[in-house]
């Protein structure tokens, strides 16, 4: 049987223009379907446009190519019945809970009595019957999101997004806050047929979703579907569950295959945000464990996010330290080896493993190199590098590749000149 389409996306693009007119693509070729009955979670590292592809589903962004398919329809002509969660619980504080919900019915030209009847449904729906008259400073977070959730519900919405809306609530709160919400899926309270959920937890994703969509970065695409076939309520310790995580996290720690570590021709390699002294401790760590852990295992024994844990692991592999199989990171012999140097010999492994694999740090030591005073602005490499990123990105790249660099004592960084510059050798005249 042909499941039905909601939701598809066609070829999709966006990118953004800087300066001179310098493009930054954030998201490219990207195609994928919603069914009804689909429960799909949106996985990737920052900065793979995540909550880009979420507001372009919701009609809050343009896709600057490609298109939005609602029912077979594009996205912008078609009468989409779709409603948003934001991991920001942004309420009108003046507004009682119950006015809260109303305001997503403002528009519907329904009676006051209709609106009234339907906002008191969705409110006990989410569990806040009693709250009614409550002002969102008298709620603890959890209820807050939870009028947040009622307020996208109330307009019976076909397809209900989320964007990270479990962050920014403590652990405990947003288990209940998931459990209660796959309750309602389960039971087909909800009025929608499909949710979306973007999330950096990739158990969270296991636990709710039938389906993870996983997004490469700069610039965003799919790089894999994965099926959750799972029963409810699911068990996190058995063995099915571990395999679909160590599965998703395989993914997404993996580089591109094509090009081990630089993207294609006229893109630069992102490096990942980590700095030598945390790379180092997860090495010898790994190193202490055997030299090969479960990747989620170490990331729930650090009690450490997605977001914290790969940039570090994504590092290690860059430099040739370690891999990333089945789910599990191991250290190369290259990785065995600076684990277990002292402090100089350290700093000569890292020199070598940043020369022959970080395309930046190559690049600043050759133009260091061939200056007459050896010393560069900043700003020279911050221009070449907003031809690829976004501002702010470009300088956490150079931010990045500066403290790896020094580390490994390749070049010098004066920070109050702003600029780079080699050293001279002891002994020179």
């Amino acid at each position: 049987m042909e499941r039905e389409t909601i939701l598809e996306t066609r070829h999709l693009k966006k990118s953004f223009f800087v300066g001179r007119g310098r493009e930054i693509v954030v998201l490219e070729d990207i195609n994928f379907k919603v069914y009804s009955g689909s429960f799909v979670a949106i996985l990737g590292q920052s900065g793979a446009g995540k909550s880009t592809l979420l507001r372009i589903l919701a009609r809050l962004v343009e896709p600057t190519e490609g298109e939005v398919l609602y029912r077979g329809k594009p996205l912008k002509e078609a009468d989409a019945k779709i409603a948003v969660v934001f991991q920001s619980f942004a309420l009108f504080p003046w507004f009682t809970v119950l006015e809260n919900v109303k305001v997503g019915l403002v528009k519907s030209g329904l009676s006051k009595d209709e609106i009234h009847k339907r906002a008191l449904q969705a409110i006990d729906l989410v569990g806040l019957d009693g709250f009614e008259d409550a002002y969102p400073r008298e709620l603890s977070g959890g209820m807050r999101q939870r009028v947040g959730i009622a307020r996208a519900l109330v307009v019976e919405p076909e397809v209900l997004l989320m964007d990270e809306p479990f962050s920014a609530l403590d652990v405990l709160t947003a288990d209940n806050l998931r459990n209660d919400l796959i309750d309602l899926w389960r039971d087909g309270k909800l009025p929608a047929k499909a949710i979306v959920l973007v999330t950096h937890n990739i158990e969270e994703a296991v636990s709710m979703a039938s389906r993870a969509v996983v997004l490469s970065h700069n610039p965003g695409r799919i790089r894999a579907e994965i099926s959750i076939q799972l029963p409810y309520p699911r068990d996190r310790t058995s063995r099915d569950f571990k395999f679909i995580l160590d599965k998703i996290y395989t993914v997404i720690t993996k580089p591109a295959e094509e090009v081990p570590f630089l993207l294609e021709a006229g893109r630069y390699q992102f490096i990942p945000h980590a700095k030598v002294g945390a790379i180092a401790g997860l090495v010898e760590l790994v190193h202490d464990k055997g030299g090969r852990v479960d990747v989620y295992a170490l990331s729930s024994e650090l009690s450490m996010e997605v977001d914290d844990i790969f940039p570090l692991i994504e590092a290690a592999v860059f430099l040739n330290f370690g891999e990333i199989r089945e789910g599990d990171f191991i250290l190369t012999d290259k990785g065995k080896l600076w684990a277990e140097a002292g402090a100089l010999e350290k700093k000569e492994i890292f020199r070598d493993a940043a020369l022959e694999n970080i395309q930046l740090i190559k690049q600043i030591v050759q133009v260091l190199a061939t200056m007459s005073k050896h010393r560069v602005s900043e700003d020279f490499f911050m221009d070449i590098l907003k031809n690829h990123f976004t501002p702010e990105e470009a300088w956490n790249q150079l931010e990045t590749a500066i403290d790896w660099g020094r580390y490994a004592e390749l070049f010098a960084y004066d920070y109050d000149a702003g600029e780079l510059y080699l050293e001279e050798p002891e002994g020179r005249d």
